[in-house]
């Protein structure tokens, strides 16, 4: 789940308009020390929270800065499908999760529709305009120009307004996202703001908030934008392990469990994780044994766990868990156990 949204360079400049709640009177009258100008630290914060949000579609179009808009077709792993709605994304999802070592390919059929971070809607033609939006999205990440999705901010929010001198012109009363956005790249270079604190937001890993200063705002995006990094950070990791794992045989090189290595107890087991999902246990020395079947997934928070299913009262049973990747490399995978830390288990590709 990426953060970044960005104005596309090719998208036609569009009029926004709102309509604000504004008084010569509020309830902070004459100066304001802590005013903002329309480039400062403070200004920008607010200004990418409010960029519209594109990320949703990201395992579609591969681009946080443009949000899809329906209806679009395209085909999906060769299968042609008619999006109406984001109902339609777990279709999607359904197609490309069938397989785990295949990559998945979407072709659009042109032209479509997308919503840029500045609220514009722009029509793609072809894949070549599509690549061009994704490759600005790639620079504005570069260039520190990304949006900031990881908080919500709770509306209405009251913007306070000020002239060069400190004293207070007016108010705006903000209801959403696109009027904050608007108000924000609104300002001219002669005027000033202040946010009318105590404002409420919820961030990305649930923690509702009351901030009551810039500085309290900046302190809750550093903090959820770190949990957004480690998050991005365990979804690459589960990636690269699911592709180590799927299709691939291996023997369970160590299983520490109340202190004891019991890794004889599975000498004779080859462990073989399917590409669709599956896990099948196979007696190498004793083929009266057959194999045991059990099913597996690779997810992500952030931390990358790999869940392990087999039915009970069978020879590899124990090996049932829910495990976090503790290191992995092309031939070994490390895990410990979510609830219990002290239990281990090795993986050794064969």
């Amino acid at each position: 789940m990426k953060t970044l949204k960005f104005i596309s360079a090719i998208a036609i400049t569009a009029i926004l308009s709102f309509t604000s709640c504004q008084s010569e009177e509020s309830t902070e009258v004459g100066t304001n020390p802590n005013a903002n100008s329309s480039t400062s630290t403070t200004a920008s914060n607010y200004e990418r929270a409010a960029m519209n949000d594109g990320s949703d579609d990201d395992f579609l179009d591969g681009n946080s800065c443009t949000e899809l808009l329906f209806p679009l077709s395209a085909t999906i792993n060769g299968k042609p499908i008619t999006l109406i709605s984001k109902l339609d994304f777990s279709t999607v999802l359904n197609i490309m999760g069938e397989f785990n070592d295949d990559n998945d390919t979407v072709i659009f059929d042109f032209p479509i529709s997308v919503k840029t971070s500045n609220y514009t809607e722009v029509v793609v033609n072809n894949q070549a305009e599509f690549s061009t939006l994704k490759q600005q999205c790639e620079t504005a990440e570069q260039q520190g120009k990304d949006a900031i999705s990881c908080i919500d901010i709770q509306f209405p929010v009251t913007m306070l307004t000020y002239n060069v001198t400190l004293e207070q012109t007016g108010s705006v009363v903000v209801q959403s996202e696109k009027q904050l956005y608007t108000f924000m790249t609104g300002l001219d270079g002669d005027e000033l703001f202040a946010v009318n604190y105590p404002i409420s937001a919820t961030l990305s890993n649930g923690t509702s908030i009351q901030i009551k200063s810039d500085a309290e705002f900046q302190d809750a995006i550093s903090e959820c934008v770190q949990f957004e990094d480690e998050k991005d950070d365990a979804a690459n990791t589960a990636t690269e392990v699911e592709a180590i794992l799927s299709g691939t045989k291996f023997k369970v090189e160590t299983f520490i469990t109340g202190g004891v290595n019991k890794a004889n107890d599975y000498a004779n087991w080859s462990i073989e994780f399917t590409n669709d999902s599956k896990i099948v246990a196979k007696n190498i020395i004793n083929s009266v044994l057959g194999e045991i079947e059990g099913t597996y997934t690779v997810s992500s928070e952030t931390d990358a766990f790999v869940n392990i299913n087999f039915a009970n009262n069978t020879a590899v049973s124990a090996l049932k868990n829910d495990w976090i990747v503790s290191t992995y490399s092309n031939t070994l995978v490390t895990l410990k156990s979510k609830t219990d830390a002290s239990v281990t288990l090795a993986f050794k590709k064969l």
